[in-house]
């Protein structure tokens, strides 16, 4: 089958080292793996492919110069242009699959003109997030935007339950949502998992505290390594972990944090373990690529996800699954879809999501018990390669694409002209929501007007 995998957020490097990044690349290996051929359709690369993607056709959609904010947002919309000239001279395609971005509904509009499966995969309610931590200048025309592509999209997969209630918000999605959480690939862990522990400790629940480290420099209590991997942005718990961190270091002092990414907040967060002297219990590693996450993985007793209290927790963190895959003890915060993910006491714990003393006394009763991080670990590792691996991940959603009776009605309703569509908002200018519009040859190209 050929397929053609479309992700025009610039923000994606989809070589790159970001969780996005290597969502994208996992679901392309995972097509490829079912033996389908895949076109690449990409704003941003990232970098060169990986070894068992070099072969992947790639159309690059072209760059966009350094502008202002609006500048920069109308032109991301004026590339759906060349995104559906790229898909017209690179085509024909079986299937259109496209990773939600917030400009872009060329692609599905291109599956619903020629009849064919289309899949739109929303991570996030991007509109949201755009406006809360970045800057966004057109919030009404990217709702626009966003009910444009979700009319057209045959079906929705919302990674997570928090973003197909988000999608239920819009009546263009009806009946079309499906949530599909993420998954991981278990043979980038299969050399890379914990090894036995050599005691005999009993599963057991109860903390204890951790004895001290004795004065001898030759001491027998071994390090507790602690880690996180991940872009370091506050809305993924740091000033949590952090303040853990300081609590569990006077009580056992050779715990280590060991934490693999960057982002935002590593400054911070390196000043705060710096004014507390704790600057050399903590390892940054910065981004890695992809491949030697297994190998840091490999570094950790255990590993977290200490998510805050967030009002709308959408999450479906690759993370989580990276630690599992790799049998390590998880703790994550008792939040949103990752109380689906982890069965509490069989595949991992969960925590109260920002409360930094019930992480400190999980880590302490981990820390204590080898034997229930072993469990915890295996536990976890057959969960994750039972039901959750990017090839039956895959599965199920070309199950739903090709499967679902909504496809043959949607296509009936196009068929009859009574697919919804959005309402045409005016044209972007530079200074506003003004008077700027497309020529009107480029508008022949979609289809409908801008």
């Amino acid at each position: 089958m050929q397929i053609a995998y479309v992700c025009a957020d610039y923000g994606v490097p989809v070589f790159g080292r970001k969780g996005c990044s290597i969502h994208v690349q996992e679901v392309i290996r995972a097509l490829l793996q079912q033996g389908h051929h895949v076109t690449l359709i990409a704003a941003r690369l990232g970098g060169d492919p990986p070894a068992d993607l070099a072969n992947v056709p790639v159309h690059r959609l072209p760059a966009i110069p350094k502008q202002d904010r609006a500048q920069r947002e109308q032109a991301e919309l004026n590339l759906n242009l060349n995104l559906r000239f790229a898909l017209e001279t690179t085509g024909p395609f079986d299937l259109v699959y496209e990773r939600y971005s917030l400009w872009s509904f060329a692609a599905m509009e291109y599956g619903r003109d020629r009849a064919l499966p289309t899949v739109l995969e929303v991570n996030a309610p991007l509109i949201e997030e755009q406006a809360r931590y970045r800057q966004l200048v057109y919030p009404q025309k990217a709702q626009w935007v966003a009910r444009r592509v979700f009319a057209a999209a045959a079906v929705l997969v919302a990674v997570s339950q928090g973003v197909a209630d988000y999608l239920a918000t819009f009546a263009e999605t009806k009946n079309r949502v499906h949530v599909i959480p993420n998954g991981v690939n278990v043979a980038r862990f299969a050399d890379h998992s914990q090894p036995a522990i050599a005691q005999d400790n009993p599963i057991q629940t109860e903390t204890s505290p951790c004895p001290p480290v004795p004065a001898s420099p030759a001491s027998s209590v071994p390090t507790f390594t602690i880690g996180f991997v991940g872009t370091m942005k506050t809305w993924h718990g740091l000033p949590t972990l952090m303040a853990a961190f300081r609590q569990l270091h006077d009580h056992c002092p050779q715990a280590r944090l060991l934490m693999v990414g960057e982002g935002p907040a590593r400054l911070d967060c390196a000043a705060e373990m710096e004014q507390y002297g704790l600057d050399t219990a903590v390892d940054w590693v910065g981004a890695v690529e992809p491949s030697q996450i297994p190998h840091w993985l490999t570094r950790m007793d255990v590993a977290v996800a200490p998510y805050p209290k967030l009002e709308q927790f959408y999450f479906s963190p690759l993370k989580v699954y990276e630690y599992m895959a790799a049998g390590l003890a998880v703790i994550a915060s008792d939040i949103g879809q990752l109380r689906q993910v982890i069965t509490p006491g069989t595949t991992g714990l969960l925590v109260p999501p920002g409360d930094e003393d019930a992480l400190v006394q999980v880590l302490l009763q981990l820390q204590q018990n080898p034997t229930l991080r072993q469990h915890l670990g295996q536990q976890a590792q057959q969960q994750i390669a039972s039901h959750h691996t990017w090839l039956q991940v895959v599965e199920r959603i070309l199950n739903v694409a090709f499967g679902s009776a909504v496809i043959g009605n949607r296509h009936s309703e196009l068929a009859d002209g009574k697919a919804p569509v959005g309402p045409h908002p005016q044209p972007l200018s530079q200074g506003g929501e003004g008077s700027r519009k497309f020529p009107s040859k480029s508008l022949s190209h979609l289809g409908r007007g801008i």
